[in-house]
């Protein structure tokens, strides 16, 4: 539902046909199944071991001489089970998943484009052809205060400018009309880089103009164009883009500095000019010289000349690697991402098992409660880390894994709570603790 949510603007009218809703649902739903399983297990765990709490079977098979961590080993072998298929998932099914997705996603939005095109935004999805609506009327038909650029690659781009009009689309679903008026038609012919070349202003009451959809059908996209996004990449993937990231950031930086020191030869004894002291001595003695102003305009000018050449090369560079370290850093999230949801069903169902067997409280009342709360948690720490590791706040493996990292204490301490007999959420515990500090402070 969030995602059909966020993306409720691109798929209403469009006409899209049962079949391909229910292939765009069954997409979607395969690619929440890692973020699913903990959830489940976690719910699963709590209910199970607060039915038997409720019951007194816990205590039946404490009493046998059973302990709660020899009774939990069954289900936490089937726990590892479920969380290797979560893996399996992440690794080989999500990926495809999400490739069809986007494929999916992209054809869709592009299937009627007379509905893409928003107010006050520029519009280039069709090729050729960048269009500006002012505003749209209510029918989606009427349209006011339009700006047409035609590409033209010899010269500057051709301008159509109307205060009103009609857009739609034909019967067979081919073209996109505009009825256009009261307007102008800005066109410049000539050669390019002429000198001589005509303008031609063309005023009209009505004008029509077409575009071609027949690259807009609904047509499976290339998957070329997506298949390099890091989600849809398995750990085999990952690793060799990974690999050659980082073999580029090395010729990056080496790079940047043979720039540098082939505009700036001083750079390469820099911190160790006492073992250079005759050139220093020369430097001195040329800055002491007495020259005229026009020379020495002429050294201001070639010095800020090649200082902004330096800061150009440098700026560019920058750039380049901060790119190059956030797809790194992307890349090293996705590779994490495969491990974190699998490790969160083990985790998970850590916390839930003992704390099931402490509430004894079976249902879907207080389990479910309980429950919630542990996945928000889990959802808030995995966001956060997420967002700290985009934003170069914390590394991936530390932001991947925050939520792990927190949970994992918490669950040992429930299980040594539950191991103890904990009456950690017991109502009469707290009663009768509350009540001897009210006797105490009377005395």
């Amino acid at each position: 539902m969030q995602t059909f949510w966020l993306y409720i603007d691109d798929l209403v009218g469009k006409g899209l046909d049962f079949k391909t809703l229910i292939y765009l649902i069954g997409v979607i739903a395969i690619t929440w199944v890692p973020l699913a399983l903990p959830l489940a297990l976690l719910i699963s765990s709590i209910m199970t071991f607060g039915n038997l709490g409720e019951t007194f079977e816990i205590v039946a098979i404490k009493s046998a001489g059973i302990p709660l961590l020899r009774f939990m080993r069954p289900l936490l072998i089937f726990t590892f089970f479920i969380s290797g298929f979560a893996f399996l998932c992440a690794n080989n099914i999500i990926p495809v998943a999400q490739l069809k997705f986007e494929t999916l996603k992209h054809d869709i939005i592009l299937k009627k484009p007379a509905f893409d095109i928003k107010e006050g935004v520029f519009y280039n999805k069709i090729d050729g052809y960048i269009l500006k609506i002012g505003k749209k009327e209510k029918d989606d038909s009427t349209i006011r205060n339009i700006i047409i650029y035609e590409k033209n690659s010899a010269l500057q781009d051709n301008i159509l400018i109307a205060e009103s009009g009609i857009m739609r689309v034909t019967a067979n679903s081919k073209f996109l009309e505009f009825i256009l008026k009261n307007g102008w038609r800005y066109q410049e012919k000539g050669l390019r880089y002429a000198h001589n070349t005509e303008f031609i202003r063309m005023g009209f009451k009505e004008y029509k103009k077409v575009f071609d959809l027949r690259s807009f059908t609904m047509s499976k996209s290339q998957e070329d164009a997506f298949k390099y996004d890091p989600k849809m990449l398995s750990i085999r993937q990952l690793n060799f883009t990974i690999d050659s990231l980082n073999k580029y950031a090395k010729i990056g930086k080496r790079r940047l500095e043979s720039d540098i020191n082939s505009n700036m030869p001083f750079s390469t004894i820099k911190d160790s000019a006492w073992k250079h002291y005759d050139k220093v001595f020369a430097a001195k003695k040329f800055i002491a010289i007495k020259r005229s102003d026009s020379l020495n305009r002429s050294i201001y000018n070639q010095t800020i000349a090649k200082l902004r050449t330096v800061s150009s090369s440098l700026n560019e560079n920058i750039e380049e690697q901060k790119m190059k370290d956030k797809s790194l850093s992307l890349h090293w999230i996705e590779w994490h991402r495969k491990f974190t949801l699998s490790v969160a069903c083990i985790v998970l169902f850590l916390i839930g098992a003992p704390l099931g067997s402490i509430i004894r409280k079976g249902g879907l009342g207080t389990p479910l409660v309980f429950a919630i709360i542990f996945f928000v948690i889990f959802h808030l720490l995995n966001t956060f880390g997420e967002k700290f590791s985009k934003e170069s706040v914390l590394p991936p493996v530390m932001g991947m894994w925050l939520s792990t990292i927190v949970l994992i204490p918490i669950g040992a301490f429930l299980t040594y709570k539950a191991m103890k007999d904990s009456q950690l959420f017991n109502q009469e515990a707290y009663y009768r603790f509350f009540n001897s500090i009210k006797k105490l402070v009377k005395k």
